[in-house]
């Protein structure tokens, strides 16, 4: 089944429709658990007082939106600022030396907020990596590169590293361990991309360049060495048509996000409300798979701004960086599941495609998937929800390739090439509608809890079936083929259906035809713009 497979249009109005009301009624649900129980005891410490004139209180328990955007939106604010006025000057006076400027102005800020002790630190691993690297064996630099990331999730390793470092400010902890870790990930890369080059050896000027760029330094995204080298080094500094333009709407887009979370966190305690069992389990089977739900488009919204700003900066600076991580509304398919699409191609670049090769192979997608989700653990810190994670995720991401190799055997490849390509899709549709929710249960266990993701799967398809697991499972179908829908308008645009060839030329009149004879009828002009393929 082609992605260009079309659906009638009032099919499609027909789905928007259903989820359209869906979504308002599950809102609904939430909003008003979230008003009934707002001065239940377990609220008292993270619903805080917001709206004082309209009488509203705020969900404040996600600590990493109200550090970003209420308590440290300033501090990080004046650093970016700055970051931004310098690179403009140098580009302006001396585009060549802008990287030098990055790292100079990189280094001041770390130094400025962390302290000499955490740029020894820093710095100690960078040299460490990069010595491993002269060697140019990959493996040894793998293997360098995970331990040292290692070192930073287990005892007493951390607790040693972490005495280094002094202070006693609330960001001081998760600076410390974001630098640290997107440091690791950074050397990696500089140390097998060194281990590829053919000629010589990159400069280790290069790697602090590229480690203490400051709007990826703390948070990412990670960019893979050779992007950033091409890049950075870059002397034509020249805009694309309305790039600034795009630029500043992307900026106006992330503001109007903060304001419409905001205002949403004083009617719907989404973050609250799964962390109160008594409560979650009073609630209707439709307001709990509802709050399952917008708890992770949530989650997506926070990663997305914070990387939307920080990728506005390094648009500035002239960089192309890794696109913010795909919605969790369109994903219905294991392969497209990742949350940081910097870590993702830094993964499947260095681990994921180098074992797996095209991936058709069963036993190699196995070995290529295994590896990546050992990196991955290593990565976020071996813990049992992680744990737990990590296998289903895995499991579901060589399931499909059982499957794809499955239906693409007698009888069903057959079977399929019958039918009309709108029928497989809906076909297709139906399968994808439990992948969507498997994905949705595994990113709940990891986000929120195990007991909330097993209480959720509960009610979806044990005490709820069957009237809630059909009405659900036919919502979530609508919203695949509204997503199918989107993919199928973006890959038209992507790649146009080619024009049909224009018709043969009419055979010449014949010398023995008769002088009495019609000539051959012309055939009729018809506008190719009009033949072309949906």
């Amino acid at each position: 089944m082609g992605i260009k497979a079309a659906l009638p249009k009032y099919e499609l109005y027909l789905y928007s429709t259903v989820l359209g009301l869906a979504m308002i009624w599950a809102a609904s649900w939430i909003s008003e658990v979230s008003t009934s129980n707002v001065n239940r005891k377990t609220f008292k410490t993270s619903v805080k007082p917001g709206w004082y004139y309209f009488g509203r209180k705020m969900d404040t328990a996600d600590l990493e939106w109200m550090m970003w955007f209420s308590t440290f939106k300033a501090h990080i604010l004046f650093a970016l600022s700055g970051h931004v006025l310098f690179a403009k000057i140098c580009s302006m006076l001396a585009v060549q030396y802008r990287s030098l400027v990055y790292l100079v102005y990189g280094l001041l800020a770390v130094w400025t907020s962390m302290g000499w002790t955490y740029i020894t630190l820093i710095l100690s691993h960078c040299i460490l990596l990069y010595s491993i690297s002269l060697v140019k064996i990959r493996w040894l630099c793998f293997a360098t590169g995970l331990c040292t990331l290692a070192t930073f999730k287990c005892e007493p390793f951390v607790s040693w590293q972490v005495d280094f470092v002094k202070g006693d400010f609330e960001l001081r902890h998760i600076l410390f361990y974001g630098g640290c870790g997107f440091t690791i990930m950074r050397c990696m890369s500089f140390a097998l991309e060194n281990c590829e080059r053919k000629d010589g050896n990159y400069n280790i000027l290069e790697l602090l360049k590229y480690n203490f760029y400051l709007p990826f330094f703390y948070f990412g995204p990670i960019m893979t060495f050779d992007k950033f080298y091409v890049q950075v080094n870059r002397s034509d500094l020249t805009r694309k048509e309305r790039e600034m333009w795009n630029i500043s709407v992307q900026g106006a887009i992330h503001l109007g996000v903060v304001i419409v979370v905001d205002v949403l966190f004083h009617f719907m305690y989404i973050v609250t409300i799964p962390t109160d069992m008594k409560l979650l389990r009073h609630m209707s089977d439709w307001a709990l798979v509802g709050l399952a739900y917008f708890n992770l488009v949530y989650d997506w919204v926070k990663a997305a701004v914070m990387f939307g700003v920080i990728n506005t900066v390094s648009r500035l600076d002239h960089l192309d960086p890794p696109k913010p991580p795909k919605c969790i509304t369109m994903l219905y398919v294991f392969a497209e599941t990742h949350f940081d699409r910097g870590i993702n191609e830094w993964l499947c670049k260095y681990v994921y495609n180098y074992l797996g090769g095209k991936h058709n192979n069963v036993l190699e997608e196995l070995v290529a998937t295994l590896c990546t989700f050992g990196v991955t653990i290593i990565w976020l810190g071996p813990c049992p929800a992680v744990l737990i994670w990590a296998f289903f995720n895995c499991f579901g991401l060589n399931f499909e390739l059982w499957m794809e190799k499955l239906f693409s055997m007698e009888p069903f490849a057959s079977v399929e090439t019958t039918m009309s390509e709108a029928a497989s899709r809906r076909i297709r549709a139906v399968f994808n509608v439990f992948n969507f929710w498997s994905i949705v249960l595994y990113n709940t266990l990891a986000l929120n809890s195990l007991d909330f993701a097993k209480l959720v799967a509960k009610r979806l398809f044990l005490r709820g079936f069957p009237i809630t697991t059909i009405v659900v499972m036919f919502v979530t179908y609508c919203l695949i083929q509204v997503i199918k829908e989107t993919e199928r308008r973006q890959a038209l645009i992507d790649d146009p259906d080619p024009l049909p060839p224009p018709p043969p030329p009419p055979p010449p009149t014949s010398a023995a035809a008769p002088a009495g004879a019609p000539a051959a009828a012309a055939p009729p002009v018809v506008d190719p713009s009009k033949e072309k393929a949906e």
